[in-house]
C-alpha cells in the first residue's frame, strides 16, 4: 500500500468537507442534539408522584400515616375526597398516579391489635412506573409499621428496644442513583455508532452516483488506498464529536468520570474504526445514496438502542436476541463505557471486550475492502 495515494485521497476527501461547511455543521449538531434530547428524557428516575387520599377516618393515627407519604420526595398529595368512587375516578382518568384509601377503622384496628388495611390503587397503565411507585408506598408503609411496632412493644415492655436486624444498605459506583449517571455514558456508543456509521455510508455510493468513481479507479490508486484514504478525514471527525459528547457529559449533565478519560479516548477511537467500516461497509453494497442512509438507520441506531445493554439488560432478552447481541460493536463500548465512568476500571478487567471491539472493526474494515473489490470487477 501506497501511503502517498492514501494521503491524496484524504486530501481529497478534507476538501470536499471544506466545500460543504452546512454538512459539516449538521456531523457536529447532530451527536449534541442527540445527547440534548435522550439525556434529558430518558430517565428513571421516578420522583414527585401524584397522590390522591380519601381518609375515611380523620383521626391524628391517619394523618401520622399520610404525612409519612407527605415527608419524602416521591410523592405529591395533590388532593383528597370525599368519596371513593371521587378516589377511583382520578385514577382511572390519570389525574393521579396512586389513590389511597384509609377505612374508618384505621385507629381502633391498632388499638385493638389487629393489623389496619390500607388500599392503594396504582395506575398500572405503564407496568414498570407501577412497579416502582408500589415499592415506594410498600416501603413507607413498611417504614411506619416499624414505628408502630416499636411504640407498641415500648408501651407493653422494655422501655428500650433494639431491632433484632439493623440492616445498612450501600449502593456502589452510582451512590446517588441517578439515571443520568447510568445512560449518559451509555449513549455515547449510541450516538456514535450511528454518526459514525452515517459519516462513511454516503462516501463511496456518492462518487458512484456522480460518476466520478470510474476516473478514481482508472488511476493507479488501489482499492484499499481508496477507502482508507476516505475513512481517515471522517475519523477525526468521529473522534472530534466523542470528545465534544464527553465535555457535555462531564460539565452538563455532571456524570463523574472515576477512570482514565485517555483509556476511554483510546478505545472509544477502536470502536469509531469499526462503526466506520460498518458505514464503507454498508456505502459500498449500497445503489444510491437514499438506500445507504436507510440502512445506516436500520443496521446501526436501532440494535445499539436495543441490543447493546445501553438502556436494556441484555441478559433479561431472549437467548435469540442475547447472541446477536454479540455482532453489534456497540455492546462492547456500552460495557467499556459504563466500566470506566461508574466503576475507574481498567483493561485488567476490561481486556475481553476490547479483544472483541477490536475484531469487529478489522473484520467490518475488511468486510468493506472485500465487498468493493467484488463490486467493481
Amino acid at each position: 500500500m501506497d501511503l502517498g495515494r492514501t494521503w491524496a485521497v484524504f486530501r481529497k476527501e478534507v476538501i470536499h468537507i471544506r466545500r460543504d461547511p452546512f454538512s459539516l455543521l449538521q456531523i457536529i449538531l447532530m451527536p449534541v442534539i442527540l445527547l440534548l434530547l435522550y439525556g434529558y428524557a430518558l430517565t428513571f428516575d421516578i420522583k414527585n408522584v401524584t397522590l390522591a387520599i380519601y381518609d375515611q377516618e380523620n383521626s391524628q393515627l391517619s394523618g401520622d400515616f399520610i404525612n409519612r407519604f407527605r415527608g419524602t420526595e416521591y410523592f405529591q398529595i395533590v388532593r383528597f375526597t370525599a368519596s371513593y368512587a371521587e378516589l377511583e375516578q382520578l385514577v382511572t382518568r390519570r389525574k393521579v398516579q396512586v389513590g389511597l384509601l384509609l377505612p374508618f377503622d384505621f385507629s381502633r384496628k391498632y388499638q385493638t391489635g389487629k393489623t389496619a388495611v390500607v388500599q392503594a390503587l396504582v395506575d398500572g397503565t405503564d407496568s414498570n412506573t407501577a412497579n416502582i411507585v408500589l415499592g415506594y408506598v410498600q416501603a413507607v408503609a413498611t417504614a411506619y409499621n416499624q414505628t408502630l411496632l416499636a411504640r407498641r412493644l415500648t408501651t407493653k415492655g422494655p422501655a428500650r428496644l433494639e431491632m433484632p436486624v439493623d440492616s445498612q444498605v450501600r449502593y456502589w459506583f452510582n451512590e446517588d442513583l441517578e439515571s443520568r449517571n447510568y445512560i449518559v455514558p451509555s449513549l455515547i456508543a449510541v450516538i456514535m455508532m450511528m454518526v459514525g456509521a452515517m459519516l462513511t455510508s454516503l462516501t463511496v455510493v456518492r462518487e458512484l452516483e456522480r460518476g466520478s468513481l470510474e476516473g478514481l479507479l482508472a488511476t493507479p490508486i488501489k482499492k484499499t488506498e481508496l477507502l482508507l484514504g476516505k475513512l481517515g478525514p471522517y475519523f477525526f471527525i468521529g473522534m472530534f464529536d466523542m470528545l465534544i459528547i464527553m465535555a457535555m457529559g462531564k460539565f452538563l449533565f455532571q456524570v463523574p468520570l472515576r477512570g482514565s478519560p485517555l483509556l476511554l479516548i483510546g478505545l472509544s477511537a477502536i470502536f469509531m474504526i469499526a462503526t466506520l467500516g460498518q458505514g464503507l461497509l454498508i456505502s459500498v453494497t449500497s445503489d444510491n445514496q437514499m438506500q445507504a442512509f436507510q440502512m445506516v438507520m436500520l443496521t446501526t441506531f436501532l440494535p445499539a438502542f436495543f441490543l447493546s445493554g445501553a438502556i436494556f439488560a441484555i441478559y433479561l432478552m431472549p437467548l435469540p436476541l442475547q447472541v446477536a447481541s454479540f455482532c453489534v460493536p456497540a455492546r462492547y463500548l456500552v460495557t467499556i463505557s459504563k466500566g470506566i465512568y461508574l466503576k475507574g476500571i481498567g483493561l485488567k478487567v476490561l481486556w475481553p471486550h476490547v479483544l472483541m471491539l477490536l475484531g469487529s472493526g478489522i473484520l467490518l474494515v475488511l468486510a468493506a475492502i472485500a465487498k468493493f473489490a467484488k463490486k467493481i470487477r
